[in-house]
């Protein structure tokens, strides 16, 4: 049994577990050209083998962090490493088209569903709660670390011994979280489980606590923002560059959107050091009003210069990740006891929603719009402006609260 290890130490292991997880996000993403062509798919059938991964994640995350109540969360991590590792072993060993591809796919997403949230709560639990704001807020900046490694990862190993290693890669990694976790992780002390007073599933005193319905509301509007910004960024700088000529090679679309995915960890951190000092909800809605300020100010600079467009997707790229962490914390810190897990549940099946109709949503706007035209684009950024307001009022109508570490 391991023995409990300093506070920094137990921190940074289980962010060291949680990105090491997270390789397996892009792995599919940086080989889909070569199997779309070695499987003859349909670009529909390339995509629903993508969706698939998060297809897994969605149906298994309220199960499976909703047991963090009443299960050692140390357990049910375990148990994600294992569905990522098969997931991901099978994927490269016995996937030969689209149905095993994307049976392996869903079965890597739901290991991640094991061991996200879960490795959050097990985390928690064993740390004071004047350490709950900060933890919250490296461990999910390793998720954003992660997911920006995942796809280089992935190309780098793909390209060089075949594609298949790089899904053994992801897969070995999903061994050494589980490793890295026995070590270093505490069992937990059984007097901290099943303190809820209702069954498994039972989201209704989730849904009864303002206090963090507040903060996870507030995380739905920042995935929309966030996933609707990382799918159709590429696709908006490509448009402005086909405007402007001498755009150089170190300047390109696809670089641009990597840096925005890698400037988000430092500036989640510290996003969350500030909302602890200036006040959470004060912060949030802030950043979010701000943000919205951004998104109603990307769209039409495509017209002026590719210049002015890629500094505003960077600007942008910074004050949507800026209140991530301050959200997550905010959710967590004001969850009832015995109920964490699940209120982490409905966190992340909520904030995957969100993740989900952002993307979706730009393109029904940029199509309304006109498609490729300024006004098209504006009207894509501009709806994610209009939510984020909409996010900003209701934290200011449910008085979202401070948590325990917060400067009141």
């Amino acid at each position: 049994m391991p023995q409990p290890k300093s506070p920094r130490l137990l921190i940074g292991l289980m962010c060291l577990a949680q990105l090491l997880t997270m390789l397996s996000i892009s792995v599919y993403a940086a080989q889909l050209p070569r199997l779309r062509d070695l499987w003859s798919l349909t670009n529909t059938e390339a995509g629903w083998i993508g969706a698939s991964y998060f297809v897994g994640y969605t149906i298994a995350v309220p199960v499976l962090t909703s047991l963090t109540d009443r299960v050692d969360p140390r357990r049910i991590y375990l148990f994600g490493c294992m569905l990522l590792t098969s997931g991901c072993a099978g994927f490269g060993a016995l996937s030969g088209g689209f149905a095993s591809a994307a049976l392996f796919h869903a079965l890597a997403g739901a290991g991640l569903a094991g061991t996200y949230m879960p490795g959050l709560k097990g985390l928690l639990d064993h740390l004071d709660e004047n350490l709950h704001s900060r933890a919250s807020s490296f461990y999910t900046a390793s998720f954003g670390l992660g997911a920006a490694l995942s796809y280089p990862f992935s190309a780098y190993v793909g390209e060089g011994i075949g594609w298949p290693w790089s899904f053994y890669g992801t897969a070995l990694a999903g061994v050494l979280a589980a490793v890295l976790v026995v070590m270093v992780l505490p069992r937990a002390n059984p007097a901290s489980l099943n303190l809820a007073d209702t069954r498994l599933l039972d989201f209704r005193p989730v849904f009864r606590n303002r206090a963090a319905l507040a903060y996870t509301i507030g995380y739905t509007v920042h995935c929309w923002e966030l996933f609707g910004m990382r799918t159709w960024v590429v696709a908006y700088l490509l448009y402005a560059q086909g405007l402007h000529e001498g755009v150089p090679v170190w300047a390109a679309p696809a670089l641009v959107a990597a840096l925005l995915t890698v400037i988000g960890v430092p500036v989640s951190i510290f996003g969350n050091e500030l909302a602890m000092q200036i006040g959470r909800r004060r912060f949030i809605m802030g950043v979010m009003v701000f943000s919205a300020l951004v998104c109603f100010s990307i769209g039409p600079a495509a017209g002026f210069s590719y210049w002015l467009a890629a500094l505003l997707c960077v600007l942008h790229g910074a004050t949507v990740i800026f209140d991530s962490a301050s959200l997550t914390a905010g959710a967590l810190g004001n969850a009832e006891p015995g109920y964490r897990g699940a209120t982490m549940a409905v966190h992340s099946t909520l904030g995957f929603a969100g993740a989900t109709l952002g993307p979706l949503f730009f393109g029904l706007m940029l199509d309304a719009g006109g498609g490729q035209t300024p006004f098209g684009w504006w009207a894509g950024y501009a709806h994610m402006g209009v939510v984020l307001l909409v996010g900003a009022l209701v934290l200011w109508l449910l008085r979202a609260p401070p948590i325990t570490g917060d400067r009141r």
